[in-house]
């Protein structure tokens, strides 16, 4: 096999099997045209190592191939980048407070190696973020190679920009704090407040809930969130029976919250409609705190050869049970006790918390819809 037929077998693994003959004859022709011509300028035959040096000209046979190739030549192209970028650059962030909660929990929970608890935080940082850049490639991979276009990216109106001032720190300060000194050095003075663009809340809903899908089917894992210090030793945790029997419907509890979240992106003044869904996930919502406070246990801490359960009932929801906070000690038994009070409390402010998420959206589903008007 002579030069030029290495060079297009190369050429030709990369095509499609029904174009190759085709573009293979044309770079054929395309290289003997090129040999040729240098053959007339030196008047003799080219050497192996002047073929080659032509073949180099024309390109290697992966770039050669790319050229003829139909569909995208990148991963993210440059429409998708920028929504790539801010995507990844809001799930960093939303992991990073996760993180930090997770910290600052374990260093009070206990005497502890600090520099272990920062160095475990770290490592589920950045483990978590290649998951997260990594799905978000995958994603945007697809759409590229398919030509998919979400209709928030194509039919976008300015007045659904507000979510994307997230980004700018300079004006993280206003927000909270409401001075004109702190907002963006380059924003004019605005007027009277008008009515806020909804869609910044879904966004958060859609990623906080998207972050919790992941660590519930076990693709993000925060190191230390599942280990308390008990004694300068490790009490392991684990979940009861009763998280198998409502791992389904949790998950797809999380997945309708976050299709609505989605939807509500795409109609973010549909007040109606999000009204009617978040009353349905409201009720499954109180259902699922319901079956879990019904279930009466829910945690096992295993240490030292010993186990406890974290679990209660009605006869904790009082105030006397908030005293344990005061005189728990650090053993096994009072550890649980503090967390099954924890949890009972969280239940309990949990159904409380799906009631008025139902009643509100009673409300709102009565009122007509209203957009506001853009001067």
């Amino acid at each position: 096999m002579d030069l030029i037929d290495r060079y297009l077998t190369a050429v030709a693994a990369q095509l499609p099997v029904n174009e190759r003959e085709d573009i293979v004859a044309e770079l054929r022709d395309l290289i003997l045209s090129r040999f040729e011509d240098r053959e007339s300028e030196l008047g003799r035959a080219l050497t192996d190592d002047e073929k080659e040096a032509i073949l180099r000209e024309i390109g290697h046979p992966l770039v050669v191939a790319a050229r003829y190739r139909k569909g995208p030549d990148s991963l993210v192209g440059p429409e998708l980048f920028p929504y790539w970028l801010f995507g990844v650059k809001a799930g960093l962030l939303l992991m990073l407070a996760i993180q930090g909660v997770v910290l600052l929990i374990n260093l009070v929970s206990g005497p502890s190696e600090g520099g272990q608890l920062v160095a475990q935080a770290f490592h589920g940082f950045f483990g978590s973020a290649l998951t997260l850049i990594g799905a978000a490639t995958l994603t945007a991979a697809i759409f590229e190679h398919y030509g998919v276009r979400p209709k928030f990216l194509t039919q976008w109106r300015v007045k659904d920009l507000g979510a994307f001032g997230l980004s700018d720190p300079a004006a993280w300060g206003a927000s909270m704090s409401s001075s004109q000194g702190a907002k963006s050095a380059w924003a004019a003075p605005r007027a009277p407040k008008a009515p806020h663009w909804p869609g910044g809340e879904y966004l958060f809903s859609f990623l906080a809930v998207g972050v919790f899908v992941l660590w519930w089917v076990g693709v993000l894992r925060f190191p230390g969130l599942l280990h308390i210090e008990l004694r300068g030793e490790d009490a392991v945790v684990s979940g009861a029976p009763i998280w198998a029997v409502l791992y389904g419907p949790i998950l797809l509890y999380a997945i309708a919250q976050m299709a609505v979240d989605l939807a509500s992106l795409a109609r973010p003044y549909a007040v109606r409609m999000r009204a009617a869904a978040q009353i349905v996930i409201a009720g499954v919502g109180f259902w699922l705190a319901w079956t879990l406070f019904q279930a009466g246990h829910w945690l096992t801490l295993s240490a030292h050869g010993e186990t406890a359960r974290v679990g209660g009932d009605w006869s904790l929801v009082n105030f006397e049970s908030l005293q344990r906070f005061n005189a728990v000690g650090r053993d096994l038994e009072a550890v649980a006790g503090l967390l099954s009070v924890i949890f009972t409390w969280m239940l309990v402010a949990m159904m409380i918390g799906m009631v008025f998420k139902a009643l509100t959206n009673l409300f709102r589903l009565a009122q007509p819809e209203r957009r506001p008007q853009i001067a």
